[in-house]
């Protein structure tokens, strides 16, 4: 019987994404016109994530660890948690999380729901991406610069992203609410087959095993 698609709240292999290749893409059509000159537009509103997985994968093991994860992720059909080894903190990567990192909003008294954001570049050129799987017990929020406490003050969904402050700890009108915080991309593969020339392997040709970033 045909499943149906799913998230799968699991983390790719995390020894054999440190060693995969790739990064954001964007989607932009160039008209050229006859004076030789340009014009750009924007396909796609947020960048889209994509990476091989296949320069990770250094032994047997590591390549039967990948079939097996493939395997049970029914190839492209469930999504799953990858550990972008370049892009997945808050801050610069050789930082330390702060609890002030990336501004996700400012109160106003009512609005109890903040979703986990983080910016690239700044000023009104800045992109803010929506940080949808963040890791479980990194997460840290401040109100107007004071610390809260999780449970206590707010409560995270790990599945979305999305901070909710408790019933009566909303914040109040100006105060900015920022965040620190780890995070995974939610991906899948990009193929229904991971095929292995074992003798070329053994030689260093390594199967590629492409990944897709994917909008839960």
């Amino acid at each position: 019987m045909p499943q149906i698609a799913a998230f799968h709240d699991v983390r790719f292999p995390t020894a054999i994404a440190l060693g995969s290749t790739g990064g954001p893409e964007r989607r932009t059509e160039i008209v050229t016109l006859g004076s030789g000159r340009e014009q750009r537009n924007q396909r796609w509103a947020r960048s889209r994530r994509r990476y091989n997985a296949g320069y990770g994968v250094k032994t047997l093991d590591d390549l039967s660890e990948v079939i097996a994860f493939f395997e049970a992720r029914r190839g492209r059909l469930h999504g799953f948690r990858f550990r972008d080894p370049l892009d997945n903190k808050s801050c610069v990567p050789a930082a330390a999380i702060q609890p002030v990192d990336q501004l996700i909003g400012t109160g106003d008294g009512a609005t109890a729901a903040f979703q986990l954001l983080k910016q690239y570049g700044n000023g009104g050129e800045a992109y803010d991406r929506e940080i949808a799987k963040p890791v479980e017990d990194s997460v840290m929020v401040a109100v107007g610069g004071i610390v809260k406490v999780a449970d206590l003050d707010y409560a995270i969904d790990h599945t979305t992203g999305i901070v909710t402050f408790l019933p009566g700890r909303e914040p109040q009108t100006g105060e900015q609410v920022h965040a620190g915080f780890e995070f995974d991309v939610p991906v899948r593969f990009d193929a229904d087959e991971i095929a292995v020339n074992l003798k070329t392997f053994l030689a260093g040709d390594i199967a590629s095993i492409p990944i897709v970033e994917i909008f839960p």
